[in-house]
Order: structure tokens, then C-alpha cells, then sequence
């Protein structure tokens, strides 16, 4: 059920859909629905939202926010996302109430990944 005036849907974009899709598929296990060549959306990703065609992608460098995901096995977890296609654009580091590092999806947009253990 939608919350009155709570975030609902996040929408970002993706150079290559296709790759973007699968990559967040083998290390996230999203669920996508396509609609069209140029959208799909996603599930099972604790918010749901989509993937837009676009030339631009995300990035902290450009003031994009950043979506961070957590893990309780941060190191398996950059694993799979090396294995499938991603790129780490920040070496894990240690801050003040955990771990963290930053990726690219294959269409290049960063996120992080943090945990407290």
C-alpha cells in the first residue's frame, strides 16, 4: 500500500537496459517487468521503481544522490557484484558506524553498499 507523502517509486536512468536489468537480477534478485524498449521496472528491491533509456547516468561527482544498499556479508556481496558486470569506483573503507564501498552498474551509475559488522 502507498504511503501518503513517503517516497514511492524511483525511477533511474540506464545507458544499456538490458545489462543494467540482468546485472540487478543476478546480484539483488530483482524481479523486472519490460514496457517497451526504453523502460522496465523493478521489485523486490525494497522500493520499487524502473530503468529509463538515457545517455546520462548517476553520479556523486555530478551531485546525484546516492542509493545505498545494505549487506550483512559486504564482502560476498561486492563479489557478486564484480562477477556480474559492475565496477567498484570506491574501495572499501571504514567510517564511523560501519563499512562501505561504491559501484557502477553497467550503465554505469554509482551506489554504495555498507555494513555495520
Amino acid at each position: 500500500m502507498s504511503a501518503h507523502e513517503k517516497i514511492n517509486y524511483l525511477e533511474f536512468p540506464a545507458k544499456d537496459i538490458v545489462a543494467t536489468r540482468e546485472f540487478f537480477k543476478k546480484v539483488f534478485g530483482w524481479k523486472f517487468m519490460d514496457y517497451g524498449p526504453d523502460y522496465c521496472a523493478f521489485s523486490h528491491a525494497g522500493i520499487n521503481g524502473g530503468f529509463f533509456q538515457a545517455d546520462t547516468c548517476m553520479s556523486t561527482k555530478t551531485g546525484s544522490a546516492l542509493v545505498v544498499f545494505y549487506s550483512k556479508e559486504i564482502e560476498k556481496t561486492q563479489q557478486k557484484i564484480e562477477k556480474a558486470g559492475g565496477t567498484i569506483v570506491k574501495v572499501l573503507f571504514m567510517f564511523p558506524g560501519g563499512r562501505r564501498f561504491h559501484f557502477a552498474d553497467p550503465s554505469g551509475n554509482e551506489f554504495a553498499v555498507w555494513t555495520d559488522s
